[in-house]
């Protein structure tokens, strides 16, 4: 069932979403060459609860096998769902962050993928095209529109530079759940999927590689890998549906103001 927020409910929402936004930034202080992705962890964790807030991934999932931790943190040819440990992450890592929360009953979800040190100059460019394609679907998240359209426009924008397009996983609605309809996949055809109208709320969060676009799932239940080992990006953005164009409740403002990053070109609009 497809759920529209009133406007009360929006600005729960933005709440929420920008409290993730400011937790990705506070983790963003931390990452570098040698950081293990546990300490990463709980300083995202210790910062969401004195926020008031709950850790919206620690606990989810199948009772005999919930994710255990506050991030899905994602190195390299991990695509999602990386469980945070002690790993340490080395000079040229790329790194997926993927933060949820939940705040006065309402959820935010949010990613950035982050360099570690110097990064090879095909990943800058997988990280740069990802980021780009993010803006290209919310471009299309518009009253009248459909989820096809989203996805098309992210598919056909990566495909076309020769990048994978990650098919077994989507974007979803978001709102009192953290899943909620509609689906958001980052493929398909414009004009297909669900009409798209004025206060549906969505996580849009292309999953870009720089091989193929098949996935597996690892030992742990949980982290998905690139079938053939290349490496993977993912940013999302909370956004909602409005008349003539989108609106974004999270931002990456936060994260900019602490790494100067050179991805964080593409503006969107």
């Amino acid at each position: 069932m497809i759920y529209l927020k009133s406007e009360s409910e929006i600005d729960k929402m933005r709440i929420a979403a920008r409290l993730v936004s400011q937790t990705l930034a506070v983790v963003a202080k931390e990452i570098e060459p040698g950081v293990q992705t546990g300490k990463l962890d709980r300083i995202a964790e210790e910062f969401i609860v004195k926020n008031n807030a709950k850790p919206a991934f620690k606990g989810y999932g199948p009772k005999n096998n919930p994710f255990p931790a506050t991030l899905c943190i994602s190195v390299n040819e991990e695509v999602v769902h990386g469980i945070p440990g002690t790993r340490e992450l080395i000079e040229g890592d790329i790194v997926s962050i993927d933060c949820g929360v939940e705040k006065d009953g309402y959820y935010g979800d949010h990613a950035y993928t982050f360099m570690v040190g110097e990064c090879d100059e095909k990943d800058k460019a997988l990280l740069q095209v990802t980021l780009d394609s993010l803006y290209k679907g919310i471009e299309q998240a518009v009253h009248g529109k459909k989820t096809g359209d989203i996805g098309n426009a992210i598919q056909q924008f990566c495909e076309d530079k020769g990048y994978g397009v990650v098919r077994d996983l989507v974007g979803h609605g978001i709102g009192k759940d953290m899943h909620e309809d509609p689906s958001v996949p980052n493929y398909g055809k414009a004009g297909r999927g669900e009409r798209l109208r004025t206060g549906l709320t969505l996580a849009i969060e292309p999953m870009i590689t720089r091989g193929t676009w098949k996935v597996k799932t690892l030992a742990d239940k949980w982290t998905i890998v690139t079938a053939d080992g290349s490496k993977s990006a993912h940013f999302e953005h909370d956004v909602v549906v409005r008349e003539g164009k989108a609106e974004i409740l999270s931002t990456f403002d936060y994260i900019a103001e602490i790494t100067k990053n050179e991805i964080l070109e593409t503006q969107y609009g």
